[in-house]
Parts: C-alpha cells; sequence; structure tokens
C-alpha cells in the first residue's frame, strides 16, 4: 500500500505502508503515466517533481498502482520578475518580499535557479513557494539586517498574543528567514536550498550572549500558524534550532534535509513548542544538539497556558550524530501528550529516546501517552532515557532539582506517565541500555519495554548516561530502573555477561516475561 502524504500543484510525496525502518527492504523504481521517473528508490518515503498544475497522473510502484491530481493554481510569480537577481550577492529580500506579498490567493511564487541572497522573508496565507532544483537563499551575514520580533504583541482587542520565545521564555528574536505569523495554508517546497550562512557570520560566536537586544534566529519560525506543511528542501547551517512551529496547528514536515555541523550551538532539528498535530515524516537530520525537541515551554509560560505539544506523529526519518534523536523537553511545563515515533533509525546520536523534565516545570507538565515502536539505533551511548532531575540553566543544579528526598507534591512538580518502547533493535550501545531515574515524591507512573535488542559495543565510550548531577560516568551498563510505579519487560535481550543487566530501586511493580 502507498500513500500520498504531500500533494501541492508541481510535486508530491508518498510513503509505503509497511514495517520497514526508513529504508525499504526492496529497491523498487517509480513510473509516472508509463515513464520512468525514479529509479532504484531505497527509502519508504519519497518525493517527484516538475509536475503540471491540475493534472491527473497515473503512478506505478511495483506492482501497484495509484492515481494523483496535482493541485490548482491561480498565477505563477517568478521571483525575477519582481527583481530578484539571484547572483549570490545582490540583496534580493525586498524583491522576493514584494512578489511573495503580491501573489494571489492559491498562487505560486517561484524561485529558479540562483543563489540569492537575503534576509528575513515573511509568509503570506493561501500561496505556494517553490524553490526550485539549483535555487538557493542564502542568508545575509549581518545581524543588522534581520528585523526583531517582540516576546509579545497587543491585538486590537487587547489580549497578548505571544510572539516569540527563546529556550521557553517569551524573549525578543531575530526574525527568521523564513518566518510565518497568524498565517495559514501555505505551502513550501521543491529541490532548492535554505543555507542560513551562519557559518560565515557570527551568529554562531558566544551563542548564549544576547547581542543588539534580540536572540538569534531560527532557520524556520512560524508563530500561531495552522495548516503549513514544509517539503524537500533541505535547511542548513541554521543561527539555531531548524524548524519552530509556536502556538501552532496542523504542521507539515514532509521528505527534508536539515544539516548543520555537528559542533554547531543548539541547532535543533524540529522543535514544536504548544504545537498540536504535528507531523514529521521522511526527515533526514544531521544536526549540532537534538535531532526533534518536542516543547512547551519553561514554568510561566507553560503555567499560564497549559498549552501540550500533542498530537504528534515521527515516522520514517534518520536522525544522525545529534545529542538525542526524538527527545521531550526540558521546556515542556505545558506537558507533552499522544506522541507516536515509529520507523525510525537512529545514528551515532549521544541518546535515542530521551526524556527531560524536573523539579519546578509546574503541575501542567504532564508527559502521557507516549509510543515509540519499530527503531533501530546503532551506536547510540544510552538508547533509552527519562530523567526528572535535568540540570540545565542556573536553577537547574540547586539542591530543589538534584535531592534524591521526598519533598512535596507542590504546583511546580511535573509528572511523567504511561510510556511503552516495542520491537526496537539497538546495537553498539556503549553507556547503559537505559536509564529511569523519577522523583521520590512523583515516580513514573509505568514503563513498558518489548521486543527488545541490546547489544553492546567493542571499544565503548565512557560517559553520564543522563544529565544529573553528582552522577558518575559509566560504560556497558543494562537497564536501571528508579522511582517508577510499574515496569513490564516482555522479550528483552540483554548481553548475558552484564554484571546487573537489570537494576531496580525503589519500583513498586515489577513484572519480566
Amino acid at each position: 500500500m502507498i500513500n500520498v502524504i504531500f500533494l501541492s500543484s508541481t510535486s508530491l510525496t508518498l510513503e509505503l505502508v509497511n514495517q520497514d525502518i526508513y529504508y525499504s527492504k526492496d529497491v523498487f523504481d517509480v513510473y509516472l503515466d508509463n515513464h520512468l521517473k525514479l529509479k532504484d528508490v531505497k527509502t519508504n518515503v519519497f518525493s517527484l517533481y516538475g509536475l503540471n498544475p491540475d493534472t491527473s497522473y497515473k503512478l506505478q510502484i511495483g506492482n501497484e498502482q495509484i492515481k494523483v491530481k496535482t493541485d490548482a493554481e491561480s498565477e505563477l510569480i517568478d521571483i525575477r520578475s519582481f527583481g530578484a537577481i539571484g547572483d549570490g550577492v545582490t540583496n534580493d529580500t525586498k524583491a522576493i518580499q514584494k512578489a511573495i506579498d503580491s501573489c494571489k490567493k492559491n498562487g505560486r511564487v517561484l524561485m529558479t535557479e540562483g543563489i540569492y541572497y537575503v534576509s528575513s522573508l515573511f509568509l503570506k496565507s493561501h500561496i505556494m513557494i517553490e524553490l526550485s532544483k539549483g535555487a538557493t537563499l542564502l542568508g545575509h551575514i549581518d545581524r543588522n539586517e534581520y528585523p526583531i520580533l517582540p516576546a509579545q504583541r497587543i491585538n486590537e482587542d487587547g489580549t497578548v498574543l505571544e510572539l516569540s520565545s527563546w529556550e521557553g521564555i517569551p524573549a525578543p528574536t531575530h526574525a527568521s528567514l523564513i518566518t510565518g505569523i497568524k498565517v495559514e495554508n501555505v505551502k513550501i517546497y521543491g529541490e532548492g536550498l535554505v543555507d542560513e550562512n551562519a557559518q560565515n557570520s557570527d551568529w554562531w560566536i558566544e551563542p548564549k550572549v544576547q547581542r543588539g537586544g534580540a536572540w538569534r534566529p531560527k532557520g524556520v519560525f512560524l508563530s500561531h500558524c495552522k495548516h503549513i506543511a514544509l517539503q524537500g528542501i533541505t535547511i542548513a547551517n541554521t543561527p539555531s534550532w531548524n524548524l519552530h512551529p509556536y502556538f501552532s496547528s496542523y504542521i507539515d514536515f514532509i521528505d527534508l534535509k536539515l544539516k548543520s555541523p555537528k559542533d554547531s550551538p543548539n541547532t535543533d532539528g524540529c522543535d514544536p513548542e504548544s504545537c498540536d498535530h504535528v507531523n514529521v515524516i521522511g526527515l533526514n537530520f544531521s544536526v549540532g544538539d537534538d535531532c526533534i525537541a518536542i516543547k512547551s515551554g519553561k514554568y510561566d509560560m507553560g503555567m499560564k497556558y497549559r498549552k501540550p505539544t500533542s498530537n504528534m506523529v515521527v515516522r520514517n526519518c534518520l536522525m544522525a550524530y545529534g545529542h538525542g534523536a526524538v527527545v521531550l523537553g526540558s521546556e515542556m511545563s505545558g506537558g507533552i501528550k499522544d506522541l507516536k515515533v515509529s520507523q525510525c533509525y537512529f545514528k551515532e546520536t549521544d541518546r535515542g529516546l530521551r526524556i527531560k523534565t524536573r523539579r519546578g516545570r509546574g503541575e501542567s507538565a504532564v508527559i502521557d501517552g507516549i509510543t515509540f515502536e519499530n527503531i533501530y539505533m546503532k551506536d547510540v551511548l544510552t538508547p533509552l532515557v527519562m530523567n526528572m532531575y535535568y540540570y540545565c540553566d542556573i536553577d537547574g543544579k540547586t539542591e530543589y532539582v538534584w535531592s534524591k528526598n521526598v519533598l512535596p507534591i507542590d504546583e511546580r512538580t511535573p509528572f511523567l506517565g504511561s510510556f511503552e518502547f516495542k520491537n526496537m533493535v539497538c546495537e553498539n550501545v556503549h553507556v547503559a541500555a537505559g536509564f529511569f531515574y523519577g522523583l521520590p515524591e512523583q515516580p513514573i507512573k509505568s514503563i513498558k519495554l518489548e521486543n527488545i535488542k541490546f547489544t553492546y559495543a567493542k571499544n565503548p565510550i565512557s560517559d553520564i548516561p543522563a544529565m544529573i548531577s553528582f552522577i558518575e560516568p559509566m560504560t556497558l551498563q543494562g537497564l536501571q530502573f528508579r522511582y517508577v510505579d510499574e515496569v513490564i519487560l516482555k522479550n528483552v535481550e540483554l548481553d548475558d555477561k552484564l554484571e546487573k543487566p537489570i537494576l531496580l530501586e525503589n519500583v513498586t511493580n515489577f513484572k519480566q516475561e
């Protein structure tokens, strides 16, 4: 079975419905109206380009045939007709912005081959933007060219719009190369490149210092948007997070490539914050921090709006070299619920599936309804981590955070609910197979591991399994559970030579099959 998961006027993305992890077990060709369009496709998610608007096509993949019809469009605007040069030197920001602003509803803005030197571009509702093969949006290296978004904006009715944030706190930030504010029904797609050019600017110098009255821009920032889709393009060298939807709904990230150097600061791949109905399907990550970090603000924001990130799907993604592959938190005071991660390949990340919170995140900091299944990890230091003592920021190393004493449950206490990890292979584990540490006053409710095999590296790297104060580096450890109400292990395979394959401390109910 094959599903169409993205459709525009000139492109589409298909996904094989199978249980294969990112790569299809069988290489295949794709025929479009009986003509070979793609040869030797290896991935479950793949895209076609160069189609005609409002046109019906017949696709054949293996023995299966499907029919699709591309979107209609009201007009086509070439940015060069508005004065864009594309020589990599001339500032094309104003020309491209004029093209976007002039585009009619359901029209398409086309960026043809060229290098367009730009700063912040602001989206408009009900349009499509296509970056053709060979088209590059190249980020301006002067931070003064990027407008500043205030933390809040007062609406006409006197209400406050949370406009911009930095690491879970309302804060002014420089507008991103692609910025959307209260826009809807936008598709950005193509085979082009968005090179944010941070390696040639000063964005990565003293990254924790706010300069010029604002924090660094993201790669793509979507504030209070809905029904936005990005497909196909490559995003590289971002000043900070690659993709940051903020208080947004129905966001699709499909068949993208996110590329930043491994040592680039805070270049997370995809960080939805207080969003709902987010799909991350077919992405290829290689970034300088967490590949995916799901968030919902720090204490003030989380407790004020109590808006969780919810109904999120991560599927058929390749995540390489990041700090964590799929991470929940630590700025998650509004909560995270109903997340499913499946058919993903994690390669050489520090941690695989990682949940991080701590005292002080708040009573609305609830993570529940989380399922991870059909995952392959290779050379991940610690595949599974749940940490309720995460020590980042100034207040993270206080006794209130690190104390193992039973403290009162109050409005500052987070909660971790039920988690299922199943059908996984984790090869070449270095530090520990799994590290789960709840609070004595608020244990993790339930952890179920089913059909999981762990093997260990021959020359393991020593490291701490989680960012907790006073923990010592370790290697070749098994599954460690501390302060968990219920642990269920079913068909979990660990190395027989481990000194202590399963460690249980303050686990109320333990069942192993």
